[in-house]
């Protein structure tokens, strides 16, 4: 793919030979933004796990301490006194079978979704629409609930959602290039330590194998993904 001149010029200030500091990363990352707006600033990390094995998945929530500097788009399926509480916290959506009907009709205009455990009957049939796109309420994840209110709640205020995809990679954001550094690297390490308390036990060898920090059409800038403490602690790490 043709990259444009500015990407290659913030390219060549990335030293793909070795890795950097977590902080150092950050401090990279936003200076070689490309673009004009305040991009967002995400994680992608390599997994030594085998996501075909069912005990081998990883997925999982985290709270990012500072959020993600955008306010979620969230769609609650619940009836009755739950979809009331629902619209309270927040929800921008809330309904049934009519929103069910949007969606199958190709309406996504939203980043999150929560259910009720009675309607999942129902919220089931649009698994091939929302399951590759992560958006299918789990509750592992805490998005079937009966509390729907602190669901909602919890996803506004910063509560991201991760899973491996069948390459062994995990991708998450940690907020905007507006961000201080400080703020970005605190909330890489709450999402670091979320992937690592999630471990699974199944898993054999080396887990984190190499990750890179980005903005939004920016180059990645390999992190360091052994150093998991004292994240913001200013140091460069080895090559």
């Amino acid at each position: 793919m043709k990259r444009s001149k500015a990407y290659r010029n913030a390219a060549e200030r990335v030293d793909a030979t070795r890795v950097y500091a977590p902080l150092e990363a950050v401090r990279l990352a936003k200076a070689t933004s490309t673009t004009k707006y305040d991009a967002t600033v995400e994680v992608a990390l390599r997994l030594g796990v085998d996501p075909r094995k069912a005990d081998q998945m990883v997925r999982g929530t985290v709270n990012l301490p500072h959020g993600t500097g955008k306010t979620a788009r969230v769609l609650v399926f619940a009836i009755g006194d739950r979809a009331a509480q629902a619209e309270a916290a927040g929800a921008e959506y809330v309904g049934s079978d009519d929103l069910i009907e949007r969606i199958q009709k190709g309406w996504l205009d939203f980043d999150a979704v929560v259910a009720t455990p009675d309607l999942m009957g129902k919220v089931g049939r649009l698994g091939k629409i929302l399951g590759p796109r992560g958006l299918m309420p789990n509750p592992k994840t805490g998005t079937v609930t009966m509390d729907v209110a602190k669901a909602v709640e919890e996803i506004k205020g910063g509560k991201i959602e991760f899973r491996v995809d069948k390459h062994a990679n995990l991708h998450f954001i940690i907020g905007k290039s507006s961000f201080s550094d400080t703020a970005l690297v605190q909330n890489y390490a709450a999402a670091l330590d979320e992937v690592l308390r999630l471990k699974p036990s199944a898993a054999k060898g080396r887990y984190l194998k190499k990750g890179t920090i980005t903005t939004t059409m920016g180059p990645g800038v390999p992190v360091d993904v052994n150093k998991t403490r004292s994240l913001d602690v200013e140091e460069t790490a080895e090559a």
